[in-house]
């Protein structure tokens, strides 16, 4: 007997023995009674049972698959909707708090400092201009951080100082990408430039003409763009740098060594000289000691606002006045960041004061503040002072007048900085992360840096989620010295974990009511000595990626 007979005369027992017809499976699927031979008829309505069969189940499946299907998307709509209505929420909640508060035109001149996050709003800062977002490309049109202050603010004239904006179409149409500053004969030039090792062309020319001795009887200028870096674009970078400071000194009367270039945007492709260079003479034609704000508005990039802040301060023999602006949104690190910041003076100060001054602030600053950890190649801070108030010049550093000043121009650096962050990119949270007790200011500034870089803990704000085990990790990972039983964390004034474990008071519900917060403090005590560093962030949203994904296009 063959191997299949013998195989089917097994089955055929085994199901006799089971009490099971061995012709059952042909009663069940044809009709055909059993220990008859199926006809070709029966055969037929065979295949078309099971193919109906068949059928029916796939349909049944098609249709479980369907309603999965709807239900995600009904899911994932309604997380949309939330996310939308807590965004919207928070906008309004700013914006009630703007309306609430007086306005303070003077910026942060007028605002005594600024420490805490709760005391860190800057009142001088803008929407941006109707016309400058109407010009933009609807693709590239952003809309404005919920965490931007009110207005931009009405920041004051700097006497020497002139200001011009225009259109070359380096990335974008129809909107203005170069900014023209000139400056009186007499001022002085201090700067804190990127310490990326692929710095920009523009950034080595600067740090170049500002070693040695300054010519401070000429007059200078400042020529900035965006929508390129001219960055990583070889010895065409340095000719382009040449090129366009070269037509602004003839434009203007100034030596080649007195113009201070600056370019922002997408690195790797080659600076379109012959456009910045063909509306030179237009801008100056078109320089205003009023057009600060314009100005501001000419240097964003993936800003969502223009940034400013002023101060001013009495001098022996008459008023001293600070204005500054800034662009930076991404890409923002410190040793800088993706940033420009221009600082004008009107103060009388020697060259190398001002560069000490300078300094001196920046590492409680632009130094202390990050939105996604990456250091860029084109970071420059220049600061001018023209010298032409009527106060007299400030000589000594340690006499009151001085220290007025350096004062002053830290509150408008910190106001500056701090919008930066509020600008970033997807930003809805805008973060304080205060560490003390550590063993050095070096080890508070390494975990201070830890958390506000830890996309952990960033996802984590941006989630709402009062996961403060994030921050104990990001401590741990930070390479400062920390001893887990003298660690103290604190979301704002709340004890969240000390002495190696939750705190015994700990209240999730009161936890997760502060994340919803849109300005968040996180302290960290290390309980080691008397270290202590404060750095600014803010949370990592998916608008991030959103910004990024196509930058360049």
């Amino acid at each position: 007997m063959a191997r299949g007979t013998r195989t089917k005369g097994r089955k055929a027992a085994g199901k006799a023995e089971a009490g099971q017809d061995p012709g059952h499976e042909h009663a069940e699927a044809g009709g055909t009674p059993a220990g008859q031979a199926p006809t070709a008829e029966d055969r037929a309505a065979r295949k078309t049972a099971r193919a109906g069969k068949g059928a029916g189940k796939a349909a049944d499946k098609a249709g479980k698959a369907a309603a999965k299907a709807v239900g995600k998307a009904e899911k994932a709509a309604a997380r949309a909707a939330e996310r939308a209505d807590k965004a919207a929420a928070r906008s309004d909640r700013m914006a009630a708090r703007a309306a609430a508060r007086p306005d303070k035109s003077g910026g942060a001149g007028k605002s005594g400092g600024g420490g805490k996050a709760a005391r860190a709003r800057a009142d001088a800062a803008p929407a941006p201009a109707p016309a400058a977002a109407a010009a933009m490309p609807a693709a590239k049109r952003f809309a404005v951080s919920p965490l931007a202050p009110a207005r931009f603010p009405d920041l004051p004239v700097i006497a020497g100082v002139e200001f011009a904006v225009g259109a070359a179409g380096i990335k974008y149409q129809g909107r203005p990408d170069v900014m023209l500053v000139r400056l009186a004969p007499g001022t002085a030039i201090a700067g804190a430039f990127t310490r990326s090792s692929t710095r920009a062309a523009s950034i080595l020319d600067c740090q170049d003409k500002l070693q040695g001795a300054q010519d401070t009887d000429s007059g200078a200028a400042i020529v900035v763009n965006s929508g390129n870096a001219n960055a990583f674009t070889g010895a065409e970078g340095q000719r382009g740098v040449d090129v366009v400071t070269g037509a602004v000194a003839q434009a203007l009367g100034v030596p080649a060594r007195r113009v201070f270039s600056s370019s922002t945007g997408v690195i790797g492709e080659p600076l379109p000289v012959e456009r910045i260079v063909a509306i030179v003479d237009d801008l100056r034609a078109r320089l205003d000691a009023g057009g600060i704000a314009d100005a501001a508005r000419a240097i964003m990039t993936t800003d969502t606002f223009p940034k400013g802040a002023a101060a001013e301060i009495a001098g022996n023999g008459g008023p001293i006045r600070i204005a500054g602006i800034a662009k930076g949104s991404g890409m923002i690190a410190p040793d800088m960041a993706t940033m420009l910041v221009y600082l004008f003076t009107d103060a009388a100060i020697a060259p190398d004061a001002l560069q000490r001054m300078l300094r001196r602030h920046m590492d409680r600053t632009f130094n202390a503040i990050t939105v996604d950890s990456d250091t860029s190649t084109s970071d420059a801070l220049i600061l001018a002072a023209t010298g032409q108030s009527r106060a007299q010049p400030i000589t000594d550093t340690r006499d009151k007048v001085a220290r007025d000043f350096q004062a002053a121009l830290g509150r408008v650096m910190l106001d500056l900085a701090q919008q930066v962050v509020r600008d970033g990119e997807g930003a809805t949270k805008f973060v304080e992360v205060a560490v003390t007790g550590a063993a050095s200011t070096g080890d508070a500034r390494k975990v201070a840096m830890a958390i506000a870089n830890s996309p952990l803990v960033k996802t984590a704000l941006a989630g709402e989620d009062a996961n403060w085990g994030r921050v104990v990790a990001a401590v741990g990972k930070s390479g400062a010295s920390a001893d887990r039983d003298r660690l103290t964390i604190r979301f704002g004034d709340m004890v969240v974990a000390e002495n190696g474990w939750r705190a015994p008071g700990y209240d999730e519900a009161a936890a997760s009511a502060y994340m919803k917060r849109p300005e968040l403090v996180i302290g960290v005590d290390l309980g080691l000595g008397s270290g202590a560093a404060t750095v600014w962030t803010c949370d990592l949203t998916h608008r991030y990626i959103d910004i990024n994904a196509d930058y360049r296009s």
